[in-house]
């Protein structure tokens, strides 16, 4: 997991270079300054940081929940061998590592820049926006992990499909696991989360960060499948989840700073 973290690291700092036109220092001092000034942004920020912690203890709630429904079956008698089929037309080594790469480590990444290069560019908007779609995803999320449990495409033994993290990451199980439950598919957060950033970057009229977040969304999206993790049906609520999210924090930030400051702009 140390090696995660450092390499979530790393590729924060390069998304910042690349797509943050000043002193990245000011992004840093930026989010520091927001954090400190705006009481209602703090709390914003923090229960983001416990919604994301919240996360980890939805595992050891649904152990103790007395329901056991198992609705996997139901979703591949929907949708049928896809995944397989994705696997069948481009498994390569190199492209295991790759979106091993972005599963894991960009993803993260992707949450965190944004807020750096946001808090930086003084787009409180989206800095805001962010924080609301982030806890928007997880929230809205969470209940169908514990009531509509489907479980990973390669656990289930009709799919035909191979777990290929394993062979990037051979840890995986002992290490990612704890974080994640094998059951915890629909709707994809990696494909919310990941199509949540690309929009709010899109629309933050920094073209440069609305590209590499675009470009890392649609390769997080397809190693969902390349992977053998999620659905196609996981991935279609996540698009859902994703353009409700973003709409509506977008929204919010927006009456909240018309609200704090009558004449403002949206790329404020």
């Amino acid at each position: 997991m140390q090696t995660i973290t450092w390499f979530t690291l790393l590729v924060l700092i390069l998304f910042v270079l690349i797509c943050f036109f000043q002193n990245p220092w000011h992004a840093v001092v930026g989010l520091a300054g927001e954090l400190l000034r705006l009481r209602r942004f703090m709390w914003m920020f923090l229960l983001m940081l416990g919604v994301l912690l919240l996360n980890g203890y939805e595992l050891a709630l649904e152990k103790k929940l007395p329901y056991s429904a198992d609705f996997t079956p139901w979703i591949f008698r929907l949708e049928g061998h896809f995944v397989q089929q994705v696997q069948n037309l481009t498994h390569a080594p190199w492209l295991t590592g790759i979106t091993s790469f972005f599963y894991l480590i960009v993803f993260q990444s992707l949450i965190l820049a944004s807020l750096f290069i946001y808090a930086g560019e003084k787009r409180t908007v989206f800095l805001h926006a962010t924080c609301c779609a982030v806890i928007l995803n997880y929230l809205i999320a969470i209940p169908f992990y514990l009531l509509f449990p489907v479980n990973e495409v390669w656990s289930y033994p009709a799919s035909g499909v191979s777990f290929y993290m394993l062979e990037a990451f051979p840890e995986f199980e002992t290490v990612y696991r704890p974080l994640s439950g094998i059951n915890n598919c629909f709707p994809s957060l990696h494909t919310s989360i990941s199509v949540t950033m690309a929009i709010l970057a899109v629309r933050s009229g920094n073209r440069r960060w609305g590209f590499f977040a675009s470009i890392s969304a649609v390769i997080i999206v397809f190693s969902i499948f390349y992977l053998g993790i999620h659905w196609l049906t996981d991935m279609l609520a996540g698009l859902l989840l994703a353009g409700v999210s973003s709409t509506i924090g977008i929204n919010w930030a927006q009456r909240w700073k018309s609200n704090y400051n009558p004449r403002f702009n949206i790329s404020a």
